[in-house]
């Protein structure tokens, strides 16, 4: 068996401004709550290989992993996998960003497979991403939101 999930929230903001702050990787410890730090490992083209460090878990464990991430742009998608996988068998995920009259919609898609010695399997973990990538896209989208406010309240310039 392997795991599957879709999330997607609606961003009350422009689909430029949600394009460039969720694909501006170098920020991303301040735009997710469980990022401790990022390592841009090389960039090729539309594609960079990136480290990605979280905070410590509950039982104080440091998952740190490689993925390797092509953005583009024209099609509004991006692709990423795990190069190092760690319990992962697989892991891929698909971006996907949507103009809507009412701002931008944003959907992420995984698919993925636990190792058979993981410490969880991939109901667990599908249950698991799910409950986080809904916490996560509404704190992006609410701190998206509040720039896109910032920018619409900004004096013009003289």
């Amino acid at each position: 068996m392997a795991g599957h999930t879709e999330n997607s929230i609606t961003v009350d903001a422009p689909l430029d401004l949600v394009w460039d702050i969720t694909n501006d990787i170098e920020n991303w410890p301040r735009l997710f709550t469980e990022y401790s730090s990022l390592e841009v490992l090389s960039r090729e083209g539309d594609t960079t290989a990136f480290r990605l460090t979280m905070y410590p878990d509950d039982n104080g464990k440091v998952w740190s992993w490689v993925s390797e991430r092509t953005v583009d742009r024209a099609n509004r998608t991006v692709r990423a996998r795990r190069v190092e996988t760690g319990p992962f068998a697989h892991m891929n995920i698909l971006w996907e960003y949507t103009e809507l009259p009412g701002g931008t919609q944003m959907r992420w898609t995984q698919d993925f497979a636990m190792k058979p010695d993981a410490p969880v399997d991939d109901e667990w973990m599908t249950d698991n991403i799910n409950r986080n990538s809904r916490t996560q896209m509404a704190l992006i989208r609410d701190r998206i939101e509040q720039v896109a406010r910032d920018r619409q309240n900004a004096p013009l310039p003289r």
